[in-house]
């Protein structure tokens, strides 16, 4: 009884195209400067790893449409989003395009962090995404958690290029992965 459960959940796992990571940090930027950094789309391309393109398609009001190149050698696709920006507290981006993704909705969610440090934030990233072909599940699954932290890094390594130094390390407070 106890292997029929262990392979169907492994099975289950294998064919799992949905992949969700949320995590909450508390860091040493101010709200306004990781808004600044995040919602800098058209200058991705310089500091997010793989993005090989990043095109802001048009604008309308605080709402954003953008064409990202993901490269991930041997492949390369690219993808539109819907971004909605509210200065300095959002940037949520949602892929229904239907080409890429079943859907892709990444939440960068922004807050005062200290009450004594105005140079701190509290941060609640947030991906959720669907590949629609299995091969690109697979591969996302094998990186998945090593390419989000990537990501994350890549976004305070940005603000640090800006901004200098952070006024405080970095924590974690919470982290999911599935």
């Amino acid at each position: 009884m106890l292997l029929r459960s262990i392979r169907s959940f492994h099975f289950h796992k294998v064919f799992d195209k949905a992949k969700l990571y949320k995590a909450r940090k508390l860091i040493g930027f101010s709200d306004n400067q990781m808004y600044t950094v995040v919602a800098d789309i058209k200058h991705y391309k310089q500091f997010l790893p793989f993005c090989t393109k990043s095109t802001i398609l048009e604008t309308k009001g605080n709402i954003v449409h953008a064409n990202l190149e993901i490269g991930f050698p041997p492949v390369v696709e690219n993808y539109t989003s819907k971004v909605t920006l509210i200065k300095p507290r959002l940037v949520k981006a949602q892929c229904n395009d239907g080409r890429l993704f079943n859907y892709l909705e990444t939440t960068w969610k922004f807050a005062p962090g200290l009450d004594s440090n105005p140079n701190s934030c509290l941060i609640d990233f947030y991906v959720k995404f669907e590949f629609k072909s299995f091969i690109h599940s697979q591969l996302a699954s094998m990186f998945f958690d090593r390419l989000v932290k990537q990501m994350e890094v890549a976004f305070v390594n940005e603000a640090r290029r800006r901004y200098g130094n952070e006024s405080i390390t970095s924590q974690i407070l919470n982290r999911e992965i599935s």
